[in-house]
């Protein structure tokens, strides 16, 4: 009998402990998930409104600077979309950010009502929801940020050629930069997300520059 109850404790022993490594295994990816979620609601909003505010800005100086030579002018021009841009961005985040969250809060709602021990996961479905003041405030402070780059890049050059060469390059620059960040943040192709940003950004100004001079060559610069 002492051999029998031996030989079953021995089993037993090895049954245990697959059953510890399977648990840390699903543990594992769980935490991963969570973190990407979580980087999702702010990144979205701070990369939107950081490249909005680079091209947006940087498209009405170039349009300005196409039919307008004064410095003045065109430095006016991009604090006046800074202003705009920032409110508008802000505004529509938390607006946006806002139903989402209704919606989501309307879907746990129907979700308690026909599943059984939600209520005991419910502070953790809280934790997962959007902020829409966050989001907003994010928004507004990246548009902020994207549209000093070239409101600086301006502001010391009183040579109007130059201005808008060295304006176009800044613009680049901080373009690759920041589709190169979140593309890490994001764990997505660098070199795509940095060539997508760059080319949607050349052409906004591309296309604003070009549209603004030809509206100009028919004296409509002169009212």
């Amino acid at each position: 009998m002492a051999a029998d109850h031996q030989h079953l404790v021995e089993i037993s022993l090895p049954s245990y402990s697959n059953s510890n490594m399977n648990n840390q295994v699903q543990i594992t990816p769980e935490e991963h998930e969570v973190d990407y979620a979580k980087r999702g609601q702010w990144l979205r909003a701070a990369l939107l409104g950081a490249n909005d505010g680079l091209v947006s800005v940087a498209s009405l100086m170039m349009g300005v600077g196409a039919v307008k030579r004064d410095g003045k002018v065109m430095l006016l021009t991009g604090f006046a979309g800074l202003f705009a841009g920032a409110c508008s961005m802000a505004i529509g985040e938390f607006v946006s950010v806002y139903s989402q969250l209704d919606i989501e809060k309307a879907q746990m709602k129907r979700d308690q009502k026909t599943a059984i021990g939600v209520m005991d996961n419910g502070s953790e479905g809280d934790d997962k929801l959007p902020n829409p003041m966050q989001a907003a405030l994010a928004s507004a402070l990246a548009f902020s940020i994207g549209a000093m780059v070239p409101l600086l890049a301006a502001a010391f050059i009183t040579n109007h050629e130059v201005r808008l060469g060295v304006v176009i390059a800044a613009v680049s620059v901080a373009l690759v930069v920041f589709g190169g960040v979140g593309a890490k943040l994001g764990n997505t192709p660098v070199v795509k997300s940095c060539a997508r940003v760059l080319v949607g950004g050349l052409m906004a100004m591309g296309i604003t520059y070009g549209l603004t001079k030809l509206i100009s060559l028919n004296g409509l610069d002169e009212m």
